[in-house]
């Protein structure tokens, strides 16, 4: 089979430096990579492309040039980077070749213990035929993902619009690579449009799609910093650089919305598709939930297929999950002489929790770490300046987490992709955040997730969450340590626990395998849940509502010791841990644990 035209020398020559650098990306993904991070820019140290296989690390330096050879500048700078990145594999990349002192300093470093493989322009031609025409092993089809698949080509046929609602880790983008992969083996001449709302975003699309498309597909970025010689095949691409080319005359075949939650009544989504009459599109989202209540069934029709978080946990297609709920430090004694007054969210939050210190999270977080085998954290944090400062906590109580690192919107791309192939590694296996991870990031070895901050979205919470729901070998269920202190979160996460508990009956599974959603101490969480169950929409409500607390509370707690009954609201230091499996509610109002009771 011939090389891609993109590897062609012609192809290499015209896409610059940033050109060779993606077509290198591509051509290591089906040479069975399992991690690629372009890290070009200053400060790399050498490095162009960090890349992951077999759990070694590669480092690879690209040197573009448009006749002349490379001298031995670029082999002391894969040197460099060769030591930095603490690789165990070094490659020179040129789409031209090395003049002969680069040669001899090649061969130096060889006879001192450093193999720096060189890849010139004939070898890359060599490279790019014998490949493999799509990359191996990646993103195995699944069956509900086969019938996602179907459900969108029928109503694209039939309505020529569609939406995808899959939860995060269940692989949205995955589906949608195949629905245009189809397209494109019954069209191989078909334009495909896929549009998001980041450059980012885009760049990390049009790196998805390489998993599903033949070697001989093009693709392109359309971005305000990047603008291809042609849009032919697959261009990701933003809503404003996408509206401009279609402005200039460009017409695609098939249009994917990604993230289409962000499709809203007015928006530029909107404009542009009134552009494209008659060009069929569809969207794909994690999180079809706006603050607007706009529907999103008027742009894209009722949803081709949608499977929830839930589902997805209870089918066994996410992680399990084992979460616990940190809210014995209630204020208990406030809430017990004051249960008559109907108190708002914002007052509940000041008076109902007491602020957790950071050691008492630093001691809860290292417990989970050092029952955890191979343990990838990442802890979500309140702001910037919280991240960093938590980072610097980690890094002086624990040897092992030396190399916690805060992950943020104020971190250079660089050091974003350094940070998350070091993650990968093991090497910088804590990493603390704000937002940044909330969307199109791919950690799938993460397995414990810590929450430190309020985020009042219910959107947010389940991209977060998701962050770790993907499954990984050796990862046996992700570890949650949610430290938030609002009702409204308690809210959305007993509103998941039920989900969760529904869809395990629903689908008739064992629930004795079932991901556990728990709390620090049980009786406390025995009320929230009987109390919050009725509170219409509380998780979505303000500050500002209020809610009337149960006026006549009596929680009693069996003591292990004798036998008797203590009422439980005089303590609430306890330990155990509350079993939802074990509740029962009685016709006269009773909530049965063992070893708990709570009338209301």
């Amino acid at each position: 089979m011939s090389a891609p035209a993109w590897l062609s020398d012609s192809a290499l020559r015209s896409g610059g430096p940033v050109g060779l650098v993606k077509a290198i990306e591509r051509v290591l993904w089906h040479l069975r990579f399992s991690d690629v991070r372009a890290i070009d820019g200053a400060g790399d140290r050498g490095a162009d492309i960090l890349a992951v296989r077999n759990n070694e690390e590669w480092v690879i330096q690209c040197k573009w040039s448009l006749n002349g050879a490379i001298d031995a500048a670029g082999v002391n700078e894969v040197n460099e980077a060769f030591a930095y990145y603490r690789a165990e594999r070094a490659v020179l990349v040129t789409n031209t070749d090395l003049t002969r002192p680069a040669r001899a300093r090649a061969e130096e470093l060889k006879r001192l213990g450093l193999k720096i493989d060189v890849w010139n322009g004939a070898s890359l031609e060599a490279i790019g035929s014998a490949m493999f025409d799509r990359v191996p092993n990646r993103h195995d089809v699944r069956d509900y993902q086969k019938t996602a698949v179907e459900a969108i080509e029928r109503d694209l046929g039939n309505n020529q619009k569609a939406l995808l609602v899959l939860a995060t880790g269940l692989g949205k983008t995955v589906v949608g690579g195949y629905v245009i992969s189809s397209l494109l083996n019954r069209n191989p001449g078909a334009r495909i449009l896929i549009l998001s709302h980041l450059k980012e975003l885009s760049a990390q699309l049009e790196r998805a799609m390489w998993y599903h498309l033949s070697k001989k597909v093009h693709t392109n970025l359309l971005t305000g910093e990047a603008t291809p010689a042609n849009f032919d095949g697959v261009l990701a691409a933003t809503i404003e650089s996408a509206l401009g080319a279609i402005h200039e005359g460009y017409l695609p075949h098939l249009i994917m919305i990604d993230e289409a939650h962000h499709v809203g009544e007015n928006s530029r989504y909107r404009e542009l598709l009134d552009l494209v009459p008659g060009v069929p599109y569809f969207g794909v989202t994690a999180t079809p939930w706006r603050g607007d209540e706009f529907d999103l069934s008027s742009v894209f029709g009722e949803a081709s297929y949608k499977m929830g978080i839930a589902e997805g946990m209870a089918r066994g297609w996410l992680s399990e999950v084992d979460y616990r709920m940190y809210v014995d430090d209630i204020d208990w004694e406030l809430v017990r002489s004051e249960s008559e007054n109907g108190y708002s969210i914002g007052e509940l939050n000041s008076r109902l929790f007491l602020p957790q210190r950071d050691a008492r999270i630093l001691d809860e977080l290292r417990n989970v770490w050092m029952s955890t085998i191979e343990p990838r954290a990442i802890v979500f944090c309140r702001t910037i300046a919280h991240a960093e400062e938590f980072a610097r906590l980690l890094r002086q109580n624990n040897p092992e987490w030396n190399n916690a690192s805060a992950l943020h919107s104020g971190v250079s791309s660089l050091r974003r992709n350094i940070l998350l192939n070091q993650f990968k590694l093991g090497r910088a296996p804590i990493l603390t955040c704000v937002d940044v991870l909330n969307e199109g990031v791919d950690v799938p070895d993460v397995n414990i997730i810590a929450f430190l901050r309020v985020t009042h979205s219910r959107r947010i919470f389940v991209q977060q969450l998701g962050r770790g729901l993907r499954l990984a070998p050796n990862k046996h269920r992700l570890k949650v340590l949610d430290f938030v202190t609002d009702v409204r979160r308690v809210a959305a996460t007993l509103k998941l626990r039920r989900e969760i508990d529904g869809e395990t009956e629903r689908l008739n599974l064992n629930p004795a395998v079932a991901s556990e959603i728990t709390f620090s101490d049980r009786t406390i969480g025995t009320l929230l849940d009987h109390w919050l169950k009725d509170a219409a929409d509380v998780e979505y409500s303000g500050e500002d509502v209020r809610l009337q607390f149960p006026p006549e509370l009596r929680c009693e707690r069996k003591d292990s010791s004798d036998g008797h009954w203590e009422d439980a609201s005089k303590s609430s230091r306890g330990r155990v841990t509350y079993d939802p499996s074990s509740c029962s509610r009685s016709g006269l109002g009773g909530l049965n644990l063992r070893g708990a009771l709570c009338y209301l």
